[in-house]
């Protein structure tokens, strides 16, 4: 009985235990029963799924799991306008020789790329700093030292080369430049997703690649974007930039405008025999090249020796000093990237921690550090329209 007796007492205390720590009521002071509180569960926060190239939330169309694509583009000033540029994600412009620049326009998905070109030879200071990413990499011709690079780093089958398969590239031979003159056959070149697609299938390329990071360490999409102060500036000074100023060489510079209805930067470039800059438009559509993003990066720049083109070679093992703009305001910041196989890395100018940017369209540049009094930045409301003489454009370039 005594036995039968402790049991019952047991399982009436334990019902009380368990329903003071799980009922729904709970007792007041005054005997009255009131609801209990429920613990509201936080929400699971939707996973970061980040365009490689951009930083914004991959949509519906996203090829998920497909290389990305690099195009070599002529600057040469006699073959402006461009086309396809405004369609890229990312451009990359760097001196090549004799002065003159190259763009590299990257691409998400190459099955959205529209007339592109003219398209013109690889040239190793772009291939450096997108090897890490194994890009399909689109170009008509090579220099000597890029083609050792194919071959070091086994990247035939993704070097998808125009002067070796015609049917990648078709030729505008009637086409004009901007001033309505005609242009040599070089300058001619262009292609297409579709003709990029086909070649894939033709040559039964490799187009598959996984990302699990973007180009750049973007701010993520779900939060703000960045407010520069220009904290790091030379000597305290302003982090206006409205107006941005990149010398490349005596005849080639680009300039951009910041539109604050747009919250975007307008490019264009400079014309020797002009005296002046003209908008860098797209010629299949019309449309001013605008940019989310500069980033603008110095290092040293100097010829290969014993090659009598001034192929120029960049120095990408030390990093260096650079400058990243957006919203009308400039930051100083620092940049890396080590050998072929790393990445380029932004990071703080003192703490060189991961440097973010915003997300949107980015374009980069890599500057020669002798430049670097040519690079300027200012208030648009105090940007000066300094009219310079006409300067004599010289330049060197070969097919390859």
């Amino acid at each position: 009985m005594k036995r039968l007796l402790c049991i019952l007492m047991a399982l009436a205390m334990s019902a009380s235990l368990f329903t003071a720590c799980g009922g729904d009521e709970t007792t007041t002071s005054g005997g009255e029963k009131e609801p209990a509180v429920q613990a509201t569960p936080e929400p699971t926060p939707e996973p970061y799924e980040a365009n490689v190239l951009t930083g914004y939330e991959k949509d519906a169309d996203y090829p998920e799991g497909q290389r990305i694509t690099a195009v070599m583009v002529n600057n040469i000033t006699q073959c402006r306008p461009q086309r396809g540029l405004s369609a890229a994600d990312m451009l990359f412009e760097i001196k090549v020789e004799g002065g003159i620049t190259r763009f590299m326009a990257l691409f998400t998905d190459y099955n959205a790329i529209p007339d592109i070109g003219p398209v013109r030879s690889a040239r190793d200071q772009f291939f450096r700093l997108v090897l890490p990413w194994q890009p399909l990499y689109v170009h008509v011709g090579q220099s000597v030292v890029q083609a050792e690079y194919i071959t070091n780093y086994s990247y035939d089958e993704w070097n998808l080369e125009g002067k070796y398969d015609s049917n990648l590239i078709y030729r505008d031979r009637d086409r004009v430049n901007w001033a309505g003159n005609s242009v040599a056959t070089e300058h001619t070149a262009y292609t297409n997703g579709q003709l990029i697609a086909d070649y894939v299938e033709r040559h039964d390329v490799d187009d598959r690649r996984m990302y699990n990071s973007t180009f750049f360490d973007f701010v993520d999409y779900r939060e703000p974007a960045k407010e520069l102060t220009g904290e790091h500036l030379e000597g305290g000074a302003s982090p206006d930039a409205g107006r941005v100023t990149i010398r490349h060489s005596q005849a080639y510079r680009t300039q951009f405008d910041y539109d604050s209805s747009l919250g975007q930067y307008a490019m264009a470039q400079y014309y020797s025999t002009k005296g002046s800059y003209m908008d860098t438009v797209d010629e299949n559509n019309g449309q001013q090249l605008m940019f989310d993003n500069l980033v603008i990066l110095f290092t040293d720049l100097h010829a290969y020796p014993g090659h009598t083109t001034d192929l120029q070679y960049a120095e990408y093992s030390w990093g260096g000093v650079g400058y990243y703009c957006y919203g009308g305001k400039i930051e100083r910041i620092r940049w890396q990237k080590g050998t072929p196989l790393d990445t380029l890395r932004l990071v703080d100018f003192e703490t060189e921690e991961p440097f973010e940017i915003n997300c949107g369209k980015t374009y980069v540049t890599v500057v020669d550090e002798d430049e670097i009094p040519g690079f300027s930045w200012e208030s648009l409301a105090t940007a000066q329209d300094v009219q310079e003489a006409p300067t004599s454009e010289t330049f060197v370039e070969t097919e390859d």
